[in-house]
């Protein structure tokens, strides 16, 4: 397995394969990597010849206030689990050549973008869709897979590809979970032993509304108060949004169809943490 840093390097390496006959995958990560990163993987394997993961913490789509400096950063252990996974190459490409000075050409995404994450993390999509934009053009893919987790990135991404004519095949996978059901994140690490309890409650929220859904409830405002206080039961948690509508263009619903999106963002103690479920019937 390669690691590669240089943005010439990675073209010609992707362009070897190519010309070889050979299908690339890309696994665009910033990562701090846990089994979730790890089932990505997977899906890239099973439908390219390559893959590459790249591991790039993205200067761009942190805001102002946010955990760009305390981010998780550790290549060599993170290269160990990616050569275990059978990743063929790392590309982790250093922030001055991804953002040159003098740097002004951004991606905007307009409609998906707005709400949810859009409306607490200004800016936060402008950065994810330049960023994958640039490792598009770099690593020329043939398929990039993302996790289901980060859902609205997931449309952004899928949104930019099909306006911009983008020949790579967006593949996904389902939220990998802990046995108590928390979304895997590399910002799970932050939480105390406390805290970890708690965070717990975002995937009860979720398991109480697919409940109240499958009994026929339809009321987006009867099922945001039980998610509510589901998740102010627990000791050190804030709201900060409860979403439910359309999965494919996110406008908000109520009464819902079937089936609907319902997206959560809750602060436990300090850690921003993201889940989400589509409410199906059986």
């Amino acid at each position: 397995m390669k690691i590669i840093r240089d943005i010439p390097e990675m073209g010609h390496v992707s362009c070897k394969w190519k010309r070889d006959a050979m299908t690339v995958a890309l696994v665009p990560t910033m990562g701090a990597l846990h089994a979730g990163h790890l089932a990505l993987v997977q899906t890239a394997k099973a439908h390219a010849d390559r893959v590459v993961m790249s591991i790039f913490v993205n200067p761009a789509q942190f805001g102002p206030r946010e955990d760009l400096d305390r981010y998780p950063r550790d290549l060599e252990r993170d290269a160990d689990l990616a050569r275990s996974a059978g990743i063929d190459c790392i590309y982790a490409p250093d922030p001055t050549d991804m953002y040159p000075p003098d740097f002004q050409t951004w991606i905007r995404v307009e409609r998906v973008s707005q709400g949810l994450c859009g409306t607490s993390r200004p800016g936060h999509f402008q950065g994810v869709a330049t960023v994958v934009a640039k490792l598009f053009n770099i690593v020329q893919p043939d398929f990039a897979v993302f996790g289901e987790k980060d859902y609205q990135q997931l449309l952004v991404i899928r949104r930019m590809v099909s306006d911009l004519h983008i020949p790579v095949r967006i593949l996904s996978h389902p939220i990998v979970r802990e046995p108590d059901g928390l979304a895997m994140s590399s910002r799970n690490q932050y939480l105390s032993d406390k805290e970890r309890l708690s965070a717990a409650s975002l995937f009860r929220s979720l398991t109480e509304a697919q409940h109240l859904f499958s009994s026929g409830e339809r009321s987006a405002k009867r099922i945001t108060e039980a998610v509510t206080n589901q998740i102010l039961s627990h000791p050190y948690t804030t709201i900060d949004y409860i979403f439910l509508g359309d999965p494919n263009d996110l406008k908000p619903k109520d009464p819902l169809n079937d089936p609907s999106l319902l997206a959560v963002a809750a602060w436990v103690g300090k850690t921003r943490l993201i889940d989400n479920i589509i409410l199906r019937l059986p």
